[in-house]
């Protein structure tokens, strides 16, 4: 019987990155999860399930991504690398300083060039394995009340297609995946601050977000997470799928390509 393969997904205790790690872990994967709280990541890690392993890791250090990496190794070879760590916030244009873009740019697009700098070469060496960085559909419209973060997610997805050229005419693929609003913890915390300062209930104000600031979008809901999980390990595994920029935004982006 082969080894179940080995997935490491940054970022994997909550959110997104969870439910990524979750689907992995359902499809019979060896999961390795990351972050710098070990409670948080331990308690993330036994709801994932047993193949699930957490290791405390900060990769705005270098270090820290060498750490990571081998502890992933030591399980066996990393076939799924998921670049989805990332913070986000709404700030003015006008308001926002140059040590936040800085630290924009060091958490959500160099720790991820730091991790796949490391798996990317082993893959090649044995012409097997996949590569997603987890963007927005920020990266492609841009949303002026963060351009920072907006920046940050058009720079994965110029990231993620260099990267996909490296792998030409091999059985390594690189690509990104772009997610739109979603029910996560941090979002939920978001809107219900709004909530509380304008005495709203949380389903008002996620409603009145959508009509006053994401009109566009087509189901004019949150997303659940799990369906981003899902689809990135579909993402992930698919042979033919490589260089691609796959959209799971609710229809924001007004494109049919």
């Amino acid at each position: 019987m082969s080894q179940a393969p080995v997935a490491l997904v940054t970022g994997g205790g909550s959110g997104i990155g969870k439910a990524i790690a979750q689907a992995f872990h359902d499809e019979g994967g060896i999961v390795v999860i990351n972050g710098r709280d070990q409670a948080k990541l331990d308690t993330a890690a036994a709801d994932i399930g047993p193949r699930a392993h957490a290791v405390v890791a900060d990769l705005s250090k270098a270090a820290d991504a060498e750490t990571l990496y081998a502890a992933a190794s030591a399980l066996g070879p990393v076939e799924y690398l998921v670049n989805n760590i990332g913070i986000f916030e709404s700030q003015s244009f006008f308001e926002i300083s140059d040590q936040r873009w800085a630290d924009f740019f060091e958490t959500n697009v160099m720790t991820g060039v730091r991790i796949t700098r490391l798996a990317l070469k082993d893959m090649m060496e044995r012409n097997s394995g996949s590569v997603v960085f987890i963007s927005s559909d920020a990266g492609v419209r841009g949303i002026p009340w963060m351009a920072h973060y907006a920046m940050t997610k058009a720079a994965q997805l110029g990231i993620s297609r260099s990267l996909a050229e490296l792998t030409k005419g091999t059985n390594v693929r690189v690509n990104s995946f772009l997610p739109g609003p979603t029910a996560t913890d941090a979002v939920h915390t978001y809107f219900g601050g709004i909530a509380a300062q304008e005495g709203k209930t949380l389903d008002e104000v996620t409603a009145g977000y959508f009509r006053d600031h994401e009109p566009s979008s087509l189901i004019q809901r949150l997303i659940d997470p799990a369906v981003h999980g899902r689809a990135v390990v579909a993402l992930a595994a698919n042979p033919a799928m490589n260089g691609t920029a796959q959209r799971c935004e609710g229809g924001i982006i007004r494109s049919a390509i």
